[in-house]
């Protein structure tokens, strides 16, 4: 019963549906702010794991780079070739891989048509099916 409704008398339909429209809007705001609540953990467990991650690359270039160096050097002793030669054939070898991935990064990017083919079939089909026979 509302505070502002004399005891013993009976409410209208109003005031019934306002006080349901009250309700309702306090139940959705609520929700709202239990969603905003859980959303920021979340994007908070997502920052810091993609803080890990890039770290984690980070560590991963120096990685590479002492393994390449490493390479070179085994390289220069296994043949015993002065340590130059060792990094020129490394350079050779990550010249090589990245001119590959080159070629292969420009052949799939012309493979790209630039708007959505079907799609916009497919609505022009729609629109036709709508449009009235004349």
């Amino acid at each position: 019963m509302a505070l502002n409704t004399p005891r013993g008398s009976e409410r209208t339909l109003g005031q019934l549906v306002s006080d349901a429209s009250a309700d309702l809007s306090n139940i959705v705001k609520g929700e709202i702010d239990l969603a905003k609540i859980e959303i920021k953990a979340d994007v908070q467990k997502a920052g810091k794991g993609g803080g890990m991650l890039a770290a984690a690359g980070v560590v991963a270039l120096f990685f590479v780079g002492f393994l390449l160096t490493a390479l070179a050097w085994a390289i220069s002793e296994v043949l015993d070739w002065p340590n130059w030669a060792g990094f020129l054939i490394v350079a050779g070898i990550l010249a090589l891989v990245a001119g590959i991935l080159a070629l292969v990064g420009i052949k799939s990017i012309k493979k790209v048509k630039g708007k959505p083919v079907k799609t916009i079939d497919n609505a022009q089909k729609t629109v036709a099916a709508i449009k009235p026979a004349k």
